[in-house]
Formats: structure tokens, sequence, C-alpha cells
């Protein structure tokens, strides 16, 4: 465990640098589970997540010398600007690695965070690539690297967040669920929650497509997996850190996984509903409320919301992840008979009055009796797939459903 003084100092530390972020109650969402929720808002953090305290109590921590030497990290988001803006206010030369493939949108932000402090170099098409040229520059140049979630400074620095909840709460707190990408945050909340409020239940949340923490605690070590989902970057990672495996595995109460699709709906229905922006790993905890709803009724529950940023020009493939993963959306390959009358058969006799055509792409070659066409349908009620495919039958149209292809679906797609 990361001592309850290193948390402290780490508060001490951030103070007048990162923002003590409210927390909430929300009316809307302890009606919809049944429970009392509240949520501790990160998201409004200068930059936009909780990444500032870790990398701030890190970097303040350095000796003369190591500042002196400036300091080096890898990221393609939230490390990155949260060691940015940590440069700027320290007076402190930074060069911050990033995949060549990062979207402008985030270097941007990364540049604005440490203006003439930080200098960012794009290197490799993926964060391994960006990690390894950070190692082999912080060797040659002796500056200190500022791991992303693998250090004790930057646990101390994320420990601060259920300082300030414990603090901030007139009542009982019953559950804290806490977002899990590499496990600093979660392992900081375990540390200082595990000596002041042992009674709290900490649950961790990630991503189905990259169980990482919940997989290495079912074998017993750090397991790295071979393959992830990126989709919730801010906690898509391959392997947690050693350090913060070892803490989370002791205190932890579980970890839950949640769909990339339910994770989708979520930063929707927050947004459409109550304007609130957060990025997918932001979104987590509060979309892992549908499948704790039992173990939850009546209880008092914080939920962590990491971050808020979200590149809009994701929102149409948000959208479409969620319309697929609520069962809203559908792809058929249809055979359409090559004769006059088919198409408006199909639209009078197949279709229902809320179904609406939302792609279609002939694809017809050489064949003269039958002409496939990719089609894309909307339904309102998921329900309605069953009653789409049996007027399809009827009507005698040859079909081939896509959703459950997930490969062929992103090649036609």
């Amino acid at each position: 465990m990361v001592s309850l003084d290193n948390i402290i100092k780490a508060a001490q530390n951030l103070q007048g640098v990162s923002m003590h972020t409210p927390l909430q109650y929300n009316l809307q969402l302890s009606e919809e589970f049944g429970c009392n929720v509240y949520l501790k808002r990160e998201d409004l953090q200068v930059v936009r997540s909780y990444k500032i305290r870790g990398a701030y109590n890190k970097i303040s921590s350095l000796s003369d010398f190591e500042k002196q030497n400036g300091v080096v990290c890898a990221s393609a988001g939230n490390h990155a600007q949260g060691v940015a803006y940590s440069c700027r206010k320290l007076n402190i030369k930074g060069t911050i690695f990033m995949p060549a493939t990062t979207p402008s949108q985030k270097i941007n932000q990364v540049k604005l965070f440490g203006k003439e402090h930080i200098n960012v170099v794009l290197v490799g098409d993926t964060f391994d690539d960006a990690y390894k040229a950070a190692v082999e520059f912080c060797t040659s140049k002796s500056a200190a690297f500022v791991h992303p979630f693998d250090d004790e400074k930057v646990i101390a620095g994320q420990g601060t967040v259920a300082k300030e909840i414990v603090e901030d709460a007139d009542f009982e707190i019953d559950y804290i669920l806490v977002p899990i990408g590499g496990g600093g945050l979660a392992a900081g909340c375990v540390s200082y929650l595990s000596r002041t409020k042992p009674n709290i239940k900490i649950i961790g949340v990630e991503p189905e497509g990259a169980p990482s923490m919940k997989t290495s605690i079912a074998n017993g070590y750090n397991t790295e997996l071979k393959e992830i989902d990126k989709f919730v970057d801010g906690a898509a990672v391959k392997k947690v850190g050693d350090i913060t495996f070892e803490i989370c595995k002791q205190k932890l109460s579980k970890v839950v996984l949640v769909p990339e699709g339910k994770v989708c709906t979520t930063i929707l229905n927050l947004y459409n509903q109550q304007a609130i922006v957060v990025e997918p790993a932001g979104a987590l905890t509060v979309a892992s409320l549908h499948y704790l709803k039992d173990e939850l009724n009546g209880k008092n529950v914080v939920c962590v919301v990491s971050g808020s940023n979200n590149d809009i020009m994701r929102t149409e493939e948000i959208r479409e992840r969620s319309l697929l993963f609520e069962g809203l959306k559908h792809f058929f390959v249809i055979r359409f008979p090559q004769r006059a009358g088919a198409l408006k058969e199909f639209v009078g006799n197949v279709l229902g009055p809320n179904d609406d055509i939302i792609h279609f792409e002939y694809m017809k070659k050489n064949n003269r009796e039958n002409g496939p066409a990719l089609v894309g349908l909307e339904i309102k009620e998921s329900q309605d797939l069953e009653l789409l495919k049996n007027n399809l039958l009827k009507s005698g149209f040859q079909f081939e459903y896509l959703n459950k292809n997930d490969n062929l679906l992103q090649f036609l797609i």
C-alpha cells in the first residue's frame, strides 16, 4: 500500500494546482437504479481528468538536479495533458512522446496546456512504440520518466480523489466505483480508504474488451493480454502496473466488466439528459450501475467520473456502437429478385411503420436472377428485429444477418 502520510502530503502539494472537484448527488441516476448515486466530478479538472493529480505530485517531488534535466512521458491522452500542465506550473522542460497516429485534437490540447515548456515528439504507430522511444530518450538524456500509473508518487496523487470524497460526504458511503486502466487511480483510492474507511466496498470497473486487472487477479499474477479493444482509450491497457496490481488484488471488492456498447449508450445519455460530457473511460462507473443494480439497491454509491476529454469527431462512432449494442441498428445482405417492384415490395411488406433505412448499397455484379444489397435498418424497439426477420421470410427474400459477424460487419461498414 502507498502510505496514508504520502497521500496526505500529496493533497497538500496539490493545493492551488488541482481542483477540489465536487461530489454531486444525481437524482436521475438515483431514481433509475434504486440507490443514492453521487458523482465525483473529475471531468471538471483544469485538464479535464484526474491525471493532473498524479503527474504533478510526481514531478514536483523530483530533486532540483532531476528537474534541471527535464521530465519525459509517453502518452496519447490524459496523462500527457497532466504532465504538460505540471511542467508549465513548475517551469521545467518536458518531452512528451505520442504515437504518430494520435488525433490532432489531442496533440493540440497537450501543447495548449504545456505551451513553450513542452516538446511533443510523434513516433511510431502505437503507444508501445512511443513508450520505447521515451525510455531510450530518458536514458540518453538522464531525464526523469513520469509513468502514467505504476509509480508510488503518481498513485499517492491519485489517492487524493478518495480523500476528497470522504471529506465531502456527509453520509455513510457504502460503495465507491472506480474506473481501472493501468490501476493508478484504483490503487490510490484503495490505499487511502483501507486505512480511513475500511467498511467501504471499492469496486473496480474495466471495459469488457480490456479486462487486464480482472484477468490478473483471477490468474494470481500480473498478466499481459494479447489483444484488447482500444475503444475506451483511457482505460484500455494490455497490462496493469506491477505496483497497482499488488495493491488492488488485496483490497478491491471485485472488478466489473462493462461492454463498450454500454459505455457508448451511457455517454449519449449523460450528454442528452444531463448535459454532462464524458469520455469513454469517464462513463465506465456510471455504465456499471446497470450490472450492479441488485447489489447496490438502497445503498449510498459514489461513481468516480474520471474525465471528459472526448473528441467530438468520435460522436458518430459512439452513436453507432450504442445502437448496435442496444439492438436498434441492424445490417443485412438481402438478395433482391431482379424484377420490377421488388424494392417496393420490400418497403411495403417487410418494413414496419417505425423502421428506417439508414444504409442501402446495391452490390449486383452479373447475377441475372438475384441482386444482393447491403441494407442497414434502424428500429425503435429491439424486439422488432424478430418481426423484421419474419417479414423477410414471408415475403420470400433471401438474406444474411450481419450483426453477429463482427469481422464481416467491420469490413463492409
